[in-house]
C-alpha cells in the first residue's frame, strides 16, 4: 500500500515536471527563447495581483476622499486652498497628470523597472483625489458652481488641467496609430514612430493643450 502511495506521488511529480519542461525549457536562454516563452518565464502572478489590488485602492480611496471633503467639509477645503491662484491649480493638476500618462508609458516600454510603476500609483492617486475635491465629470461647470460656488474657479481650473491633459493623450494616440498605419517602414517619417520621437510629439502636443487653456478664453469663462 505504502509502496503505491510512493508510486502515485512520484508519477504525479514527474508529471508536472514534464508539463513544465513542455512548456517552457529553461535550459535554454533568453536569446532562444519565444517571447510567450519569456513572459511564462518571468511570469509571477502574485506580483500581478497585488500590484492590481494596489492600482485598484489608487483609484477609488482618493477620489472617494476627495469626494467626502468636497460634500462634508467644503467650507475647510475653500479656506485651505484660497491661496492659490486658478492658473497654479491648472499647472498642477496638468503636471500630475501628464506625469500619470508617461509614467504608464513607460512601465509599458521598461516593465521590469518597478519605479515607473511605484510613481503610476503616487501619481495616480494624486490625480483621482484632486478629481474627487474637484467634482470632475464633462459637465463640471454646474457641480463645482453649487458646491463650491464663488469659490469654484479653483475647481474648474484643476478639472480644466486634467481634461486637457487626457484629451491630449487621446490627440496623440490618433496620431502615433495614423503614423503606423500610414507611413511606409522606409520613409524618413518613420523617425516618429520611435520611444524619443514619441515622447517629444507626447509633450509638444499636452504644452500645446495648455497653452489653448490657458490663452483661449477658457479660464476668463470661469
Amino acid at each position: 500500500m505504502k509502496s503505491d502511495v510512493n508510486s502515485d506521488e512520484k508519477s504525479k511529480s514527474d508529471s508536472e515536471n514534464y508539463t513544465i519542461s513542455s512548456s517552457v525549457d529553461l535550459s535554454k536562454s533568453d536569446d532562444e527563447l519565444s517571447m510567450a516563452d519569456i513572459s511564462r518565464k518571468n511570469a509571477n502572478p502574485v506580483s500581478f495581483v497585488s500590484y492590481a489590488i494596489v492600482l485598484l485602492i489608487a483609484i477609488i480611496f482618493p477620489y472617494w476622499a476627495g469626494r467626502t471633503l468636497a460634500a462634508q467639509s467644503t467650507t475647510w477645503v475653500i479656506n485651505h486652498t484660497s491661496f492659490l491662484s486658478p492658473i497654479g491649480v491648472l499647472f498642477i493638476s496638468w503636471i500630475i497628470t501628464v506625469s500619470l500618462f508617461t509614467c504608464i508609458a513607460m512601465a509599458v516600454i521598461e516593465p521590469k523597472q518597478w519605479i515607473w510603476r511605484c510613481a503610476l500609483i503616487v501619481f495616480l492617486a494624486f490625480e483621482q483625489f484632486i478629481a474627487g475635491l474637484c467634482l470632475l465629470r464633462l459637465s463640471f461647470w454646474y457641480s463645482t458652481h453649487v458646491v463650491y460656488g464663488s469659490a469654484a474657479s479653483l475647481a474648474n481650473a484643476a478639472n480644466l488641467g486634467i481634461i486637457s491633459a487626457g484629451l491630449s493623450v487621446a490627440v496623440f494616440a490618433i496620431l502615433f496609430v495614423g503614423l503606423l498605419v500610414v507611413v511606409p517602414k522606409k520613409s524618413k517619417l518613420n523617425v516618429f514612430t520611435r520611444s524619443w520621437a514619441s515622447f517629444i510629439l507626447f509633450f509638444t502636443i499636452e504644452v500645446i493643450a495648455i497653452i489653448i487653456v490657458i490663452f483661449g478664453g477658457f479660464m476668463t469663462a470661469m
